[in-house]
């Protein structure tokens, strides 16, 4: 009598189970419901107010009349665009909001770097939590308020600099009307009020760092600084190269509200950039269409210098966003 057999598939022959139902749209959502509805109020705020805002793009090209509405008015094409490019004050623009975003890369991005790496060495943990608390407490603060307090500390007359000025035997300085300080006092102030809370992010990735490659390195001999060049700098790497393409791409976006509250016409000359060009041609001229061209110019260009940074550090390092 034959015997027979039954054919057992490839896979089950191999490791005796069965094979695993693949999960549908249904069970991924159980599975994930959760942390899905934790990212929905941040979908919500990026729909809202960053990509529907984007319709408004077509009015750049359109001679936009507040009445007509948009798709009423006038088609022009690039117009605006090449009455940017044709402005007198197009270079001294782009060189000033370039100028002040890299210097602010310079020295705004190494700054929460160095203060992470700081706090990182100390022992006491009462001081290092003071230390941490008093840093990133003036990210809170309003630009409004912390343009006023740089004025204050920084008048001719009643300043605290002005008056240690004045104590060592020196003339007082009128630093708000001189242009050639206007990009100094810029940073320093952003550096100040924000250097403790980017600092967040480099202790949370010194955390991710395994103790034992310390403990490796102290048998090897090594001391805190060849423990700081070969294990903790290595450890951060792929935060500090995320945080340096974010922060290249920014390079165009300064911030306006602390420009406009620091500058004056008296520094026009190196504190007048994009973004306030923008406000008084759109805002106080009522161009809405030109100020569309000059923003989705700036973004553009915002855009290329996320990508050519981003394509070097992924051949460089191989860590990118994406």
């Amino acid at each position: 009598m034959a015997q027979t057999s039954t054919a057992i598939p490839p896979i089950a022959a191999e490791t005796g189970t069965k094979r695993m139902p693949k999960r549908g749209f249904a069970g991924r959502w159980r599975k994930s419901r959760y942390l899905l509805l934790m990212f929905l109020p941040c979908f919500v705020y990026f729909a809202l107010f960053k990509y529907l805002p984007m319709f408004g793009i077509v009015i750049s090209f359109k001679n936009y009349n507040l009445y007509k509405g948009v798709w009423e008015s006038s088609w022009v094409g690039l117009k605006y665009y090449r009455m940017f490019f044709e402005n007198p004050d197009f270079f001294k623009l782009l060189r000033n909001t370039i100028l002040l975003g890299f210097y602010k890369l310079l020295f705004g991005f190494p700054a929460p770097l160095i203060l992470a790496l700081l706090l990182n060495e100390l022992k006491n943990a009462v001081f290092k939590r003071f230390v941490q608390t008093v840093s990133y407490l003036p990210h809170f603060i309003s630009n409004v308020v912390v343009a006023s307090m740089v004025v204050l500390f920084l008048s001719p007359s009643t300043g605290a600099v002005n008056q240690l000025i004045a104590w060592l035997g020196f003339e007082p300085i009128n630093f708000m009307v001189k242009p050639d300080l206007f990009r100094s006092i810029y940073v320093a102030s952003e550096i100040w009020q924000h250097v403790g809370w980017e600092t967040i992010i480099y202790l949370a990735a010194l955390t991710a760092i395994d103790p034992m490659l310390y403990e490796a390195a102290e048998i090897d001999g090594a001391g805190r600084w060849r423990k700081l060049v070969h294990v903790t700098l290595p450890g951060i790497a792929p935060a500090i190269v995320i945080l340096l393409i974010l922060n290249v791409g920014k390079v165009l976006e300064i911030g306006f509200e602390k420009v406009f509250l620091l500058y004056n016409p008296a520094t026009y000359e190196t504190a007048d950039i994009i973004s306030t060009y923008v406000y008084r041609v759109g805002l106080m001229e009522g161009n809405f269409s030109y100020a569309s061209a000059i923003d989705l110019f700036t973004g553009v260009v915002s855009l290329i210098f996320i990508l050519a940074t981003n394509a070097i550090s992924r051949k460089v390092s191989e860590t990118s966003l994406w």
